[in-house]
């Protein structure tokens, strides 16, 4: 039955050594913390598929759809992500965190990635041409790939010939690679030979669509379910003694819209997440400025506040740092 692929990140290369002691190059790719951001159903969008995501990005650079996306799935924000078809019944569920023993040692599969650049080249480099001949009149174009056509009929040179242009930087899938270790405590796959893709490249990994199949692999694949973010928000601070739970670090927030939210009991980070739709409106009310929360993303900054980040602005950043010193000296005295 058709499983879910994963999506890792590309580190390099190096060796490891088999049992009877012969080096294996193998392409070392993490995981980036793959997981689950959405599923497709038959009955909702006519297939069945997983979309998963890997690597945070910062919420900054996130469009505003694209984060409540995540935060609908309940996971930070992800700088790649990719859809992978599967079979009806080896569904995962949205939130789950992917692992590297998904796939098993000896196993053959897939790796699809875009190939290095290498900008604009020769015939010879671009498609392993000859090149002309050294001597007999040749000069200043021994590199060249000579003619390109014929004369006056057709007289024109036919799409899709052979020529210098733009090398690599395309869509590439290797067959038939096989796994040779994982290590899911560090969220490593390690693949024989080489992959498509430059360091730093998002490789895609499938089981092989050819050959023959491992009969042994974990249905619908190896993954852990982690504690929804919401939850996560309610509980104790990430950042522990360094978390500064005040209002005034929100970027966006006045003197008189400090002054409403004290009005309205508001005085905390925890306090504002917490507030209600129609709470939000009556404060805006207060206010006088309409859609200011959602527009300035006042929750959203509470949110990453809570859950470790430092405020978005630098005049907040610095206030946070005085209000942590003068809090670790009063523990002092």
């Amino acid at each position: 039955m058709l499983r879910s692929g994963l999506l890792a990140k590309k580190l390099g290369m190096t060796q490891v050594y088999d049992d009877a002691g012969n080096h294996i190059p193998v392409t070392v790719l993490s995981l980036e913390g793959c997981q689950v951001i959405a599923s497709k159903t038959i009955a909702r969008d006519g297939y069945t598929a997983l979309q998963l995501g890997a690597g945070d990005a910062k919420p900054k650079r996130v469009s505003k759809a694209e984060r409540e996306r995540f935060a609908k799935a309940g996971v930070t924000p992800k700088k790649k992500c990719v859809e992978f078809r599967i079979a009806e019944g080896n569904e995962v569920a949205v939130g789950a965190t992917m692992l590297a023993d998904h796939f098993v040692p000896g196993q053959k599969i897939d790796a699809a990635g875009v190939t290095v650049g290498k900008g604009f080249a020769g015939a010879m480099k671009r498609h392993n041409f000859g090149g002309l001949r050294a001597t007999h009149g040749v000069s200043i174009s021994h590199r060249s790939h000579g003619s390109t056509g014929q004369c006056q009929d057709p007289g024109k040179v036919f799409k899709g010939k052979k020529m210098a242009g733009h090398m690599g930087a395309v869509r590439r899938t290797v067959q038939n690679l096989e796994v040779a270790r994982v290590d899911a405590e560090q969220g490593l796959v390690m693949i024989k030979g080489a992959t498509p893709g430059a360091k730093g490249a998002w490789i895609e990994l499938r089981d092989a669509t050819k050959g023959v199949k491992m009969a042994d692999l974990p249905m619908p694949g190896k993954f852990t379910i982690d504690a929804p973010r919401k939850e996560v928000a309610k509980a104790a601070p990430a950042s522990g003694s360094d978390f500064v739970d005040a209002i005034v670090l929100v970027d966006g927030i006045g003197p008189k819209g400090e002054e409403a939210l004290a009005a309205a009991g508001i005085t905390t980070l925890t306090q504002l997440v917490a507030m209600s739709a129609a709470d939000i409106t009556a404060l805006e009310e207060t206010i006088g400025k309409s859609g200011i929360v959602a527009k300035q993303e006042w929750v959203e900054q509470a949110k990453e506040m809570i859950g470790g980040a430092e405020p978005r602005s630098q005049v907040d950043k610095d206030l946070a740092a005085k209000m942590r010193k003068a809090a670790a000296k009063g523990e002092e005295e």
